[in-house]
């Protein structure tokens, strides 16, 4: 290891060390920054303005200050009251959870408008005002910029071969031919049902369940999976919840995709106003599983508060009252099915959802208006 000072004959230079938060130099940062600032002048005592520089008033100005203070302080109060409430209301219960959300969503939200109308006032009314003005120029290319590209383009189409070599040409064509084709058979696939588009709607805002069996009998409803028949005698236990499809459809995927129904036991005095009790046998009712916010399965069930849960973004619908939404994003309930029972005591559906099942579609607003009219809506 050598030592530079001795083979150099001159004293090593160090640099000396900084507090943080003291300046660079000498000029106080302050300084620095003010003396960047345009200045509007001052004509009374022989200062230029600078053109385009509009300063605020500084009375405005202070005031301004301020409030914009006073809209960070109150940003910091609400992060901190953000941080007491995550550690405060601890996720349990469902109203453990909506008192936590609505307390983490209520401080976050507070914060973040206060940090936003902190420096929307400090820009607009402390900030000093500039005039921008910018010479338009014209678009178009200079005359030999053109010329060269024109010269470019005939020079490659050359090298190409593309003119002289019909023969490419030809088959370079016929071979990107089916490429425009290829986007019609991509719309085509995205409905396969063969129904003409005229009555598309009715497909997709109806079920089979309005359908009847070769003998004229209304459909029954099975157990999914195991495709049994169900005894309402049967079903008799309060709070339990079957998962069931039309009889004759236990594989048919695309009518499961609308007509897979969950059935929920009710006492009789448990059901409220929501539910259309005229649809519903001996406290058992019967609900679209399609979750009306993007159709996933909603199949999870809360016996002591009757909620049905979707499992994937939380939807949750009260099934004691018509199925409302209580909670999630979902904008609709889930339509309820008229069910009664045959001569033998197994549970029929009666006719179809009273409105379509599942998430929007373009013409789903009309099908409902349609319902309401003929007086199906519950």
């Amino acid at each position: 290891m050598t030592n530079n000072e001795h083979e150099t004959g001159q004293p090593e230079r160090r640099t000396p060390a900084r507090v943080i938060g003291t300046p660079l130099s000498d000029t106080p940062f302050s300084d620095t920054v003010a003396s960047a600032v345009p200045d509007a002048g001052d004509e009374e005592h022989g200062v230029p303005a600078v053109p385009g520089v509009v300063p605020q008033e500084e009375r405005k100005a202070r005031r301004a200050e301020r409030i914009a203070a006073l809209c960070f302080t109150l940003a910091f109060a609400a992060l901190v009251a953000f941080l007491l409430a995550y550690v405060r209301f601890q996720v349990g219960g469902l109203s453990a959870t909506g008192a936590s959300h609505v307390a983490l969503g209520g401080t976050l939200t507070l914060a973040l408008l206060a940090l936003a109308a902190g420096i929307v006032i400090w820009v607009r009314q402390i900030m000093p005002k500039y005039e921008l003005v910018q010479q338009r120029h014209p678009m178009a290319s200079p005359e030999e910029v053109r010329a060269e590209v024109a010269a470019t383009f005939v020079q490659g189409a050359g090298e190409s071969g593309i003119v002289k070599r019909r023969l490419l040409r030809r088959t370079l064509l016929l071979a990107a031919a089916p490429l425009g084709l290829a986007p019609l058979v991509l719309l085509r696939d995205l409905d396969t049902s063969g129904v003409p588009a005229a009555q598309l709607h009715r497909r997709l805002g109806h079920t089979v369940w309005g359908e009847k069996t070769r003998d004229g009998t209304p459909l029954r409803l099975v157990v999914e999976g195991t495709g049994q028949p169900i005894r309402a005698a049967d079903f008799n236990s309060p709070g339990g919840i079957l998962s069931v499809v039309p009889q004759g459809y236990e594989h048919d995927l695309d009518v499961l995709a609308k007509a897979t129904v969950i059935l929920v036991k009710f006492r009789p005095e448990e059901i409220k106003s929501g539910t259309n009790r005229n649809w519903t046998h001996d406290g058992i009712v019967a609900y679209s599983k399609i979750c009306t916010h993007v159709g996933c399965p909603a199949a999870l069930y809360e016996q002591t508060t009757h909620h049905i849960l979707c499992p994937c973004h939380q939807s949750t619908f009260d099934a004691a009252d018509g199925a409302r939404v209580v909670f999630g994003p979902a904008a609709r309930p889930l339509p309820q099915l008229p069910i009664g029972v045959d001569d033998q005591g197994y549970l029929i559906a009666l006719g179809d959802f009273p409105a379509p099942v599942g998430p929007s579609y373009w013409e789903r607003g009309d099908a409902e208006a349609r319902a309401r009219e003929n007086g199906d809506h519950s």
